[in-house]
């Protein structure tokens, strides 16, 4: 569970994450250079993975933490394999 403040962080990223990619639908509609479409893009790409990272932090300071702390090896295995399958997706499509 995320903490209030890093909550509404995320929230807001969402947000203007959204606003984001309406824009993108209006250049679509209107014909706009490939490349300004390209570079907003590529700005959305940019504010996900700022999301990810924020809700990566999240869950290690709380859901690993607690795991790590409970002594219980079968659930301290299961969060290291969540973790390293995430990062294991994240460097293939990166």
């Amino acid at each position: 569970m995320m903490d209030p403040k890093q909550k509404t962080d995320v929230e807001n990223r969402l947000s203007r994450i959204e606003g984001q990619v309406r824009g993108i639908r209006r250049m679509v509609e209107e014909d706009r250079y490939c490349m300004d479409i390209l570079a907003q893009t590529r700005s959305i790409v940019a504010a996900l993975r700022k999301v990810e990272n924020l809700v990566m932090e999240s869950h290690l300071n709380t859901c690993v933490a607690e795991a790590m702390r409970s002594r219980d090896d079968r659930e301290q295995d299961e969060k290291v394999k969540e973790i390293m399958t995430v990062i294991a997706d994240m460097r293939k499509n990166g």
